[in-house]
């Protein structure tokens, strides 16, 4: 890795950055690392590392923002539709953001999953531009800097680190490679698994219609977080606001003799089918998730609620 940085200078680390903030598995602290301690060598100028990993970082968080800012829900549906932890993606990110809400910003490079969703979550928030240029400046500064200050501050362990490496050359690589893909194989396997649990009985849209036009009367549940009916504030009549994150909290007041449906805005209805799970776990057997979720919904031309809610 040292030789590649002082072959392509800091066009490698630029690169190295805007790939990682890309969301490809090709992270850039080891990078940063190395060219920190290079830095302390006064092989690389030490500004001039920082403000180019920095403007790299900011550049893929703007277009992020944008993508956001435009397409709203979707590129986020999108972005989690290819994760490889896509319950985390909807669920733990959208929390997160709700309790921190623009300052996430900040720890978001730290964080797996948040780092590549924070930025269109902003954007389709409608949180201005400024604001987020801010946020997400001290964000790119503190990743940055801390990746480089641990180069600085460790120098000759990452010599010793890279000499070792050197010495061992095929056999560092192997193992490097060997550990990704066992990394990439067990979240591709955590992946499969979670979405054999979401092949749970579901509901399509127009038999939900039929069961409340006839008089059966579902109890019909939008598990979708405050974010995200912040960014599709629209609702089937008459459901009840039960975020996934309190499902367990509201079962006393769930009745058991009548049939519950479940529906989100997310990928695969992911939110919809964890709820529907955890209710099933709990004793309840008239549980569905709704197919298609909300979307399903609108798309079909069922009437609709128009909510009022915002961020706090």
């Amino acid at each position: 890795m040292s030789q590649f940085i002082l072959t392509y200078g800091l066009a490698f680390i630029f690169v190295n950055v805007l790939l990682d903030q890309m969301g490809l598995p090709i992270p850039a602290i080891p990078a940063l690392i190395v060219a920190g301690a290079l830095a302390a060598d006064g092989k690389l100028s030490l500004l001039s590392l920082f403000i180019v990993a920095v403007v790299a970082t900011l550049i893929i968080e703007s277009a992020w923002y944008y993508a956001g800012k435009h397409y709203g829900n979707r590129i986020m549906k999108t972005l989690c539709r290819i994760s490889l932890t896509p319950d985390t993606c909807v669920n733990q990110t959208q929390t997160f953001f709700e309790r921190w809400g623009v300052n996430a910003l900040i720890v978001a490079n730290f964080i797996p999953g948040l780092s590549i969703i924070a930025p269109p979550l902003v954007g389709a928030s409608r949180i201005s531009w400024w604001r987020f240029l801010l946020f997400s400046s001290l964000g790119a500064i503190l990743w940055v800097g801390s990746g480089i200050v641990v180069g600085l501050i460790f120098k000759l362990q990452v010599e010793h680190l890279l000499i070792l490496m050197k010495d061992t050359g095929s056999i560092a690589i192997t193992i490097a490679g060997a550990l990704l893909a066992t990394y990439i194989a067990y979240k591709w396997w955590e992946r499969h698994r979670f979405f054999a649990m979401l092949r749970v009985a579901r509901i399509n849209v127009d038999e939900l219609y039929r069961l409340m036009s006839d008089g059966t009367a579902p109890v019909i549940v939008d598990v979708r977080s405050h974010t995200a009916r912040t960014l599709e504030p629209r609702q089937i009549p008459g459901a009840l606001h039960v975020p996934l994150h309190a499902v367990d909290q509201h079962m006393e007041g769930l009745p058991r003799d009548r049939d519950i449906i479940l529906y989100c805005t997310c990928p695969n209805e992911i939110s919809a089918a964890e709820a529907a799970k955890l209710l099933m776990n709990s004793g309840f057997k008239r549980v569905r998730p709704l197919y298609g979720g909300l979307e399903a919904w609108i798309a079909a031309g069922y009437s609709i609620e128009e909510i009022r809610i915002t961020l706090t």
